[in-house]
C-alpha cells in the first residue's frame, strides 16, 4: 500500500471528506469547462445525423487519424519505415493494411504512442489495468477529457433526466476507506462533484441498512456501479423490504447486465436500469437507451467485428477491433478490445429516434465474484494491479475459501516490494486469506484465445453456504 494511501486512511471520515473533494476538485478542472454546455449540445445534435452524415464524418475522421498516427506517432511511424524498408508499399490510408494492435506493446512502451508534438507533462494521465490484469498508461489533452466528459454528460446523463449538477453516487472499487474497517461511514463525499464514492468492497447483509441510509441521507438522485454491486445491494434492499428509496435511473458499468440482475435492481430502486459500455482507452463506448438498445457512439471509434481476422455479418459474434478516433493524441489503430460482440442485425431505426449504430450484445466482460472468509462477496480486483507494478499480465484465482492464487507474468524490474505488495491489496480487500504468488511465462488462455482475469473455483454448494450464512 503507498504511503499516500496509509496516511489517507489514518484521516478521520470529515477529513476523508475533505481530501476526497480537493482531488474532485482538480478532476472537475479537467472535465469541465466553459465550452462543456455546447459540446453537450452538439453531442445530442449528432444523434439525428442521418447514415451518410455519420459515414461521411467517420471516413473523414479517420483518415486524418490514420494519417497523423503514421506520421507523428513514434511507435506507428517506425512500424511503417521498417515496411517500407522491406519493400512494403502498402497504403498507410486504408485501415486493412495495418496490423491488429495487442495491449502488449502499447503496455510495454506507451509513451510510443503519443503523437510527438505533444508534451505528456501537460496533459492528463491515467494509469489502469484494464479489464484482464494488464496495466496501461494513458494519456489526454485537456480538450480530449471535456470532449469526452461532455459525450458522457450527453449520452450517459441526459439520456436518463440527470445532469453532473445532481447528487449522485458511486458503487467502485477505489479504497476510499480501509477494508478492516467494520463501522460505517464506508464512504466518502466529493463536494465538487457532487459525488458520494461507496466502497463496493464493504458491501455485505451487516452493511446493507447503512448504505441505504446513506442514499437517502445524501438525498442521492442516480446510482452507477458494477453491475455485480449495484445488484447485491439491490438484493440487500429487497431481503430488508426496504421500500423508501426512488432513484431516477441506475447506470451499470464495466460489467453484463443479466435479465435476472436488471429485474432486481429496477424493483429495489422504483427506476430503469440503463448498460454502458467503455473503456479507458477510449476506442469505443455504448449506452443503452430507453428503446432498449444499446448504441454505440460513432465519434469514439471505428468498430470491426472479427473472427480469424476476417470480418462478419451482422449479427454474428465476433473479436471487436476498434480505431480510436476521440483521442487522435495517443491514437490506437484497430485495437484488440479483448471483447467479444455483435453489431445490431436490423436496419430499422431505433424507436428512440437516434440513428446511431446499435450492439445487438456484447461478450468476454465478466469476471467470476470470489468471496472473503467474512461472507463477503468481492467483485472486481483490477485495482490490485492498477499502480505502477512491472508485471505484464495477471490472473487471480480462489482455490478455497482462505487461499487465493495469483498468476502473473514479471516484466523488468519485477521485485520482492512489488511482490509483497500484490499480497496486501488483496488482504486489503479480502481479509485474512493466504496468497500464494504463481510467476509464469503466460497466462493459460481459453478457446477464444482471452484468460479470465479472476476466477472462483469454490464449488457451488460451498458458495450457497456461504451465502446463506453470510
Amino acid at each position: 500500500m503507498s504511503r499516500l494511501l496509509t496516511l489517507y486512511h489514518r484521516l478521520s471520515p470529515p477529513a476523508r471528506n475533505l481530501a476526497a473533494s480537493l482531488r474532485g476538485y482538480y478532476l472537475r478542472s479537467w472535465r469541465y469547462g466553459p465550452e462543456t454546455e455546447r459540446l453537450v449540445e452538439e453531442a445530442l445534435e449528432r444523434e439525428r445525423w442521418s447514415p451518410e452524415q455519420w459515414k461521411r464524418w467517420q471516413e473523414e475522421r479517420l483518415a486524418y487519424v490514420l494519417h497523423r498516427a503514421a506520421t507523428r506517432v513514434p511507435y506507428y511511424r517506425q512500424l511503417w519505415s521498417e515496411r517500407r524498408r522491406r519493400g512494403d508499399t502498402a497504403s498507410w490510408e486504408l485501415l486493412e493494411n495495418w496490423p491488429i494492435l495487442d495491449k502488449e506493446p502499447l503496455r510495454a512502451h506507451p509513451q510510443a504512442f503519443v503523437a510527438d508534438d505533444c508534451d505528456i507533462r501537460k496533459m492528463f494521465h491515467e494509469h489502469t489495468s484494464g479489464t484482464t490484469g494488464k496495466p496501461l498508461d494513458l494519456w489526454w489533452s485537456r480538450e480530449t477529457v471535456r470532449a469526452w466528459y461532455a459525450l458522457f454528460e450527453a449520452r450517459w446523463r441526459r439520456w436518463y433526466g440527470v445532469s453532473r449538477h445532481d447528487r449522485w453516487a458511486i458503487l467502485g472499487g477505489q479504497l476510499v476507506v480501509p477494508v478492516s474497517q467494520t463501522k460505517p461511514p464506508f464512504w466518502v463525499w466529493n463536494a465538487a462533484l457532487h459525488q458520494l464514492y461507496m466502497s463496493s468492497y464493504h458491501l455485505s447483509p451487516a452493511a446493507f441498512s447503512h448504505y441505504l441510509d446513506a442514499l437517502r441521507k445524501h438525498r442521492i438522485v442516480y446510482l452507477l456501479g458494477y453491475t455485480s454491486a449495484l445488484y447485491e445491494l439491490a438484493c440487500g434492499a429487497l431481503d430488508l423490504g426496504r421500500d423508501d428509496l426512488t432513484l431516477r435511473v441506475v447506470i451499470a458499468n464495466a460489467e453484463p447486465v443479466y435479465p435476472y440482475q436488471r429485474e432486481a435492481i429496477e424493483k429495489a430502486f422504483h427506476c430503469p436500469l440503463r448498460e454502458t459500455y467503455g473503456m479507458a482507452e477510449i476506442v469505443a463506448a455504448a449506452g443503452e437507451c430507453e428503446a432498449g438498445s444499446l448504441h454505440l457512439w460513432p465519434e469514439v471509434g471505428w468498430i470491426e467485428i472479427l473472427a480469424d481476422g476476417s470480418p462478419v455479418s451482422p449479427g454474428n459474434y465476433g473479436e471487436i477491433v476498434a480505431t480510436g478516433l476521440f483521442n487522435a493524441d495517443m491514437p490506437l489503430i484497430r485495437y484488440r478490445i479483448g471483447d467479444r460482440g455483435a453489431l445490431d442485425i436490423t436496419t430499422d431505426a431505433c424507436s428512440c429516434s437516434r440513428t446511431l449504430p446499435i450492439l445487438a450484445g456484447i461478450e468476454g466482460r465478466s469476471d467470476d465474484v470470489l468471496y472473503a472468509p467474512d461472507g463477503r462477496r468481492i467483485g472486481r480486483l483490477d485495482p490490485v494491479f492498477k499502480e505502477h507494478l512491472p508485471i505484464r499480465e495477471a490472473q487471480i484465482i480462489q482455490e478455497a475459501l482462505d487461499r487465493v492464487r495469483v498468476r502473473h507474468v514479471p516484466a523488468d524490474g519485477f521485485s520482492a516490494a512489488d511482490a509483497r505488495s500484490i499480497v496486501e491489496r488483496l488482504q486489503q480487500r479480502m481479509g485474512d486469506v493466504e496468497v500464494i504468488l504463481e510467476a509464469t511465462d503466460a497466462i493459460p488462455r481459453g478457446p477464444n484465445g482471452k484468460f479470465r482475469a479472476v476466477i472462483c473455483q469454490l464449488p457451488p454448494e460451498e458458495r450457497e453456504r456461504i451465502a446463506r450464512h453470510a
